[in-house]
Order: structure tokens, then sequence, then C-alpha cells
């Protein structure tokens, strides 16, 4: 009886064995979907930064060229960015409470939601820049000093935008940190527009005209500090740690 129990349990071992080798792999397989599903959502993510540079480059368009009905598409065309936020942000949501993630996991499902959130503040004031262009009028009269600073403005934050989203997507940290001696230009210039038109005459037209102006100015320098904050994100996803960027907002000459 006794030698019978034994050879019994030994025949039993390997089956124990064989009855964990399923749960294994259905803990691989939900594993691996889940990696799958973080990288199409960073894709997701990283495909809001591409919106936002189409609505800035129509956005100055639109304000270039006193396009009116081209503003009109830009400010309802936000919605489109609003809707990938949503879609990042329960996407995140679902993913947590789906698979327990690692450390290195969370830290990027935590960056993807500040990013997404960035990317959202971003298109809303692209959609700020084109509500200015019907206020601004066709026939206002121009200061050319300050067409050129908007115009370098939106050159430089379009690069930020492009350059924040290169840096994420490679986590490569000194591109990242490049972002702030952009920003410093951006915001340079953003003073240079205000003393520009506090300076700009008693011309009633002209002046109403320059404080339009601020204000778009005032739109591209927030988006410049968002890419500076995508661009910390960058560093907490490799580093682990979080500290804003030296200067990164509100720095002075």
């Amino acid at each position: 009886m006794m030698a019978s129990s034994g050879n019994e349990q030994e025949q039993r071992a390997p089956m124990a064995a064989t009855e964990g080798e399923p749960r294994d792999r259905t803990s691989t397989d939900a594993r691996n979907r889940f990696r799958d599903d973080l990288i199409r959502l960073e894709e997701q993510a990283m495909g809001g930064l591409d919106l936002v540079v189409s609505q800035l480059d129509r956005a100055l368009e639109a304000l270039n060229y006193q396009d009116i009905e081209l503003a009109g598409m830009v400010a309802a065309d936000d919605d489109q960015i609003d809707g990938r936020y949503l879609e990042v942000h329960q996407g995140a949501l679902s993913l947590l409470g789906r698979h327990p993630p690692t450390a290195d996991d969370l830290r990027l499902l935590a960056a993807l939601l500040h990013i997404i959130r960035c990317i959202e503040r971003m298109g809303d004031q692209c959609a700020n820049m084109a509500k200015l262009v019907p206020l601004s009028g066709y026939e206002q009269p121009k200061d050319v000093v300050i067409l050129e600073a908007i115009e370098k403005m939106g050159i430089s934050a379009r690069q930020q935008v492009l350059q924040a989203k290169e840096a994420f997507r490679t986590r490569h940290i000194s591109l990242a940190r490049d972002l702030v001696r952009q920003d410093r230009e951006v915001n340079r210039l953003n003073r240079e527009i205000f003393r520009r038109a506090v300076d700009i005459g008693d011309d009633a037209d002209m002046r109403e005209w320059a404080m339009f102006m601020v204000l778009v100015a005032r739109c591209l320098e927030r988006i410049g500090d968002n890419t500076v904050d995508i661009a910390e994100q960058t560093a907490f996803v490799v580093t682990g740690l979080f500290s804003e960027f030296e200067h990164a907002h509100g720095d002075h000459d």
C-alpha cells in the first residue's frame, strides 16, 4: 500500500508541473498583449503632436493671409485633438485596470497621461490663435517688426513640437534638454512683441491690432512651454526621476 502511494506521488509530480505551464503561458501572453497595447498607446499620443503641427501651420497661415474661413476650420478641428486626448486618457486607464504594470510601464503611462494633456493644451492655443483672425481685421494697419517676430515665433514653436516628439520617441535626454534653449528664444521674441506693441504709437487701429498680436504671441509662447513639459517627461521615463529643467519656465534675461 505505502509503496503504491509513493509511486502515485511520483507520477503526480510531473502532472503538477504540466498543469502550471498553461498558467505561465497565459501570464506571458497577457504581458505581451499589455506591452503591444502600451506601444500603440504611445503611438497614439505621438500622433497627437502631429495634429498639433498641422493645426499650428494652418493657424499661422490663416493669420498671415487673414483667411477667416481657414481660421474657422482650425477652431472647429480642435475637436480632433480633444478626441485624441480622450482616447489616450481612457486607453491608459484601461491598461492599468487590465494588467499590473512594471515600474517602467507605470512611468511611461504616467508620462503619456501628462503628455496628452500638454497636447490638448497646445491644440487649444492653436484654436485661440485662429479665433483672433476675424477680430484683427483684414484692412487693419500692420507693423512689419511685429509680423516678422510672430513669423519667427511660429517657426520656432513648430520646431519645438517636432523636436519634443523626436526626443520622447527616441528617449533622447540631450535632445529634450535642448528644448530649453529654444524656448528661451521664443520667450525673448514674446517680450519683444509686447514691448513693440506698447510703444507702437497713438493710432487707435494700430494699437488694437498690436494687442491682438500680443495675444497671438502669448499663444505661441504657451505652446513652447508645453514642449518643455514634454521634454521633462522624456527625462522622467528614462531616469525614473522628475525634475523641472533649469530656466524652463518664465526665464529672464
